[in-house]
């Protein structure tokens, strides 16, 4: 069902446009009880984004990336961020970009990706959609090293992981990022009873 009539925009004011895009918009919400309320909300558009658990189901591996995230370091997280291989879509298709992603991140050339479910990541101020997705690898996929864009300031360290302990990283806090944490969920209730038994 669709909102768009519950919402009246009255006014849109441009914050920054630098990284990205940060407006504030003022408008007003029709509520449930039939009355109108004016509210003022920031969004911070960095554009749509994809990301992508690789594993290798026959020795039941995943591959992560470990990069310095700096809105994470000054919030507390002194080290730098394990992360699923993740980017932005650029006006590309998610699954052109997430190919494209991983293999400038990682180096690995995947063969089949899956997308497996979208979500918002901070819907209570970041416009971003993220698609989700999971593709098989093995070790002869990987063309180079990886690293991802010097100019962009990426520089990325690839870690394999056996999907188990990966899965421990997050009860231990090492994991910490939340879209790495819903692909390794979803493997651990998804992928890992199809696995190769060790």
């Amino acid at each position: 069902m669709s909102i768009a009539p519950r919402i009246r925009v009255e006014e849109v004011e441009v914050l920054s446009d630098d990284w990205f895009v940060l407006k504030k918009t003022t408008f007003a919400f029709l509520r449930s009880d039939g009355t109108w309320q004016r509210q003022s909300r920031e969004t911070y558009d960095r554009g749509n984004g994809a990301t992508i658990l690789l594993y290798d189901p026959r020795r039941r591996t995943v591959v992560l990336t470990r990069q310095l995230r700096y809105p994470a370091f000054v919030n507390g997280h002194d080290d730098l961020l394990i992360e699923a291989p993740a980017g932005l879509l650029d006006a590309a298709e998610p699954e052109v970009r997430i190919r494209a992603e991983v293999e400038e991140e990682t180096g690995f050339q995947v063969r089949e990706v899956r997308q497996v479910f979208d979500a918002f990541m901070s819907p209570g101020s970041v416009t971003e959609r993220l698609h989700f997705f999971v593709g098989e690898y093995a070790p002869g996929d990987r063309k180079s090293a990886g690293g991802g864009n010097v100019a962009e300031g990426e520089d990325i360290a690839v870690l394999e992981v056996d999907l188990d302990e990966a899965l421990a990283m997050i009860d231990a806090g090492t994991i910490r990022d939340g879209k790495t944490i819903m692909l390794l969920q979803y493997a651990a209730l998804k992928l890992r009873p199809h696995l190769a038994v060790s």
